[in-house]
């Protein structure tokens, strides 16, 4: 998928990205709202690791792709389908560098994203789970379309604390 939006590009990850990808996520506060799998801090090797999965894993279900902003890769998007009685729902993730929050990029991407999977797989359901203090995400997810449908309380331990994980929705029929 090569998806080119007003402000950003949604596209696969390439070897070339290795430097951008290590020098953008290699920032706490992107750690901080992410899985732990996320490593902190994002070494060069981390990168080449995460690309090197990437590339060979480019053929499964699980979309991953680049978020791109004059010419350079500064964030990432992906998509993890369901299984088994949840094969109709993925869930969606995204990170963005420090520098471009605020100007609705993100929001621009992860609407990019669910419109294209929505398009072109058989799902009705694209779902986040946010952590409790992470209210820009939450921000993000509402001006996309999504609904809040819940809280899962204490559910996800995060940087020694043990928080609420606040879980999004965006339904098609």
């Amino acid at each position: 998928m090569h998806l080119e939006l007003s402000q950003c590009v949604l596209r696969p990850w390439h070897a070339e990205d290795v430097g951008s990808l290590a020098r953008h996520a290699n920032n706490r506060n992107i750690w901080r709202n992410v899985r732990d799998r996320f490593p902190h801090p994002y070494t060069l090797e981390a990168a080449r690791e995460w690309i090197q999965y990437v590339e060979e894993n480019e053929n499964s279900q699980e979309l991953n792709y680049a978020i791109e902003v004059a010419g350079e890769a500064v964030g990432g998007i992906g998509l993890i389908p369901g299984h088994d009685i949840d094969r109709r729902s993925a869930e969606i993730g995204y990170w963005l560098s420090e520098q471009f929050w605020g100007r609705g990029i993100i929001t621009e991407a992860v609407r990019g994203l669910t419109d294209y999977a929505f398009t072109n797989f058989d799902l009705c359901r694209i779902w986040a789970g946010v952590f409790e203090w992470n209210v820009g995400s939450m921000r993000v997810l509402e001006k996309a379309g999504f609904s809040r449908e819940g809280v899962l309380r204490k559910a996800a331990t995060k940087d020694g604390q043990t928080i609420d994980v606040i879980l999004f929705a965006l339904v098609r029929e």
